[in-house]
């Protein structure tokens, strides 16, 4: 097969950031104020935070996890729970060997999770059964939850309190996105708690 002419090559990726720009351009503000929102109240409640995704989702999670849990510590006030539902492999391969990996993340939360703590689902498509799974035990003992979406929402959409849903079903442009919302959240939270000079 040969490869595409440069002048191919330059469009596609003119077309790939003019797509990115638009679903940026798209981002619900209200909804990310929303978000922003609940998470102050659970930092001002000593509540926990626990995010999960799966593959490119994962790795927004954790680094949503390094970024809440970091920029937030001050000397002198309080620190922010947060903790990775994807970031133990001993635990997560435990769970899916003895109860399959549709259970991997609600497992975890079996032992951790608390009434008002919240709950994150990251997830391209909407549908992973794992994090579906959790966000569905999660509700049962009164957290909240959220879920960071694309492809228009999935079955995740209507589960969740708060969602932010991105319209696109490519999941490169779904990660990308949701890697700058984690990111403007973070810094909205960080502004509204008085961390940001």
């Amino acid at each position: 097969m040969a490869a595409l002419p440069e002048t191919a090559l330059r469009q596609k990726a003119k077309d790939f950031i003019a797509s990115l720009k638009h679903l940026l351009d798209e981002i619900p503000l209200e909804k990310v104020e929303a978000v922003t929102e609940l998470l102050y109240r659970a930092y001002r409640a000593d509540k926990q935070v626990f995010i999960m995704g799966n593959g490119g989702s994962a790795s927004t999670a954790s680094h949503f996890v390094c970024d809440l849990g970091k920029e937030t510590a001050r000397q002198g006030t309080p620190r922010f729970r947060v903790i990775g539902l994807n970031d133990n492999v001993p635990l997560m391969t435990a769970l899916s060997n003895d109860f399959g990996y549709a259970s991997v993340f609600k497992e975890q939360l079996v032992n951790l999770v608390n009434e008002g703590d919240i709950v994150i689902g990251i997830t391209g498509s909407g549908n992973s059964a794992n994090v579906l799974e959790a966000i569905t035990y999660a509700r049962s003992r009164k957290a909240v939850t959220i879920g960071l979406i694309g492809f228009g929402g999935g079955r995740l959409k209507d589960l969740v309190d708060e969602a932010i849903v991105i319209s696109s079903t490519d999941y490169g442009h779904v990660e990308s996105v949701h890697l700058v919302l984690e990111h403007l959240i973070t810094e909205i939270f960080r502004a509204r708690i008085g961390h940001v000079p």
